[in-house]
C-alpha cells in the first residue's frame, strides 16, 4: 500500500500534466484568435473601402456624356452603397452576384439615366436583341429592389427612395 505522501505526489504530477496540457491548448487558441482578429480587421478595412468608393462623388464613365436625363448625375452613389449593404444583410444573392454588381457600379459611377442598349454597350456586351432583353430583365429586377428607378419606359437610373435614402 502506497504511503500518503506517494499518493499526494502522484496526484500532484497528474494535475501538473493536466495544467501543462491546458496551457498548450490556451497558447494554440490564443494564436488562432489572433489570426482570426487579423482577418476580421482586414475584412473591416475592405468593407470600409468599398463603402467609401461607392459613396465617393461619381466620375463619368468613359463614353458617357453624363447628361443622361439631367436628373443630377451621381445623386444616388451613397444610396447605392446603402442598397448593396442592405442586400448583403438580407442575403439577396441576385444583387450580390458579380453580374449585378457590375451593373450597379456602372449606374453608381455614371449617375446617368440609360437605356438597356446603352448599358449593354457600356459593359462591353453585345447589343443584339437577346442581350438587350436579358439586360432589361436585370434592370427591372433592380427596380423592384429599389436600387434603380425607371422614370420613363425603358429608361433606368439610380434611385433610392424605396430604401429611404
Amino acid at each position: 500500500m502506497p504511503s500518503l505522501m506517494e499518493a499526494l505526489e502522484a496526484r500532484r504530477a497528474e494535475v501538473l500534466g493536466q495544467a501543462e496540457g491546458l496551457r498548450e491548448q490556451i497558447a494554440g487558441l490564443s494564436e488562432e484568435l489572433s489570426r482570426a482578429g487579423e482577418r476580421l480587421a482586414r475584412l473591416q478595412i475592405a468593407r470600409e473601402t468599398v463603402e467609401e468608393v461607392l459613396a465617393a462623388p461619381s466620375s463619368p464613365v468613359p463614353g458617357s456624356d453624363g447628361a443622361g436625363g439631367g436628373d443630377g448625375a451621381g445623386e444616388g452613389d451613397g444610396g447605392v452603397a446603402a442598397a448593396l449593404l442592405k442586400a448583403e444583410a438580407e442575403l439577396d444573392v441576385t444583387v450580390m452576384s458579380p453580374e449585378y454588381r457590375e451593373i450597379i457600379a456602372l449606374f453608381a459611377t455614371s449617375g446617368a439615366a440609360m437605356r438597356c442598349k446603352e448599358v449593354c454597350r457600356q459593359l462591353g456586351l453585345g447589343t443584339e436583341p437577346r442581350h438587350v432583353e436579358g439586360m432589361r430583365s436585370k434592370l427591372k429586377r433592380l427596380v423592384e429592389r429599389g436600387i434603380l428607378a425607371e422614370p420613363s419606359s425603358g429608361l433606368f437610373k439610380v434611385d433610392g427612395r424605396k430604401q429611404g435614402w
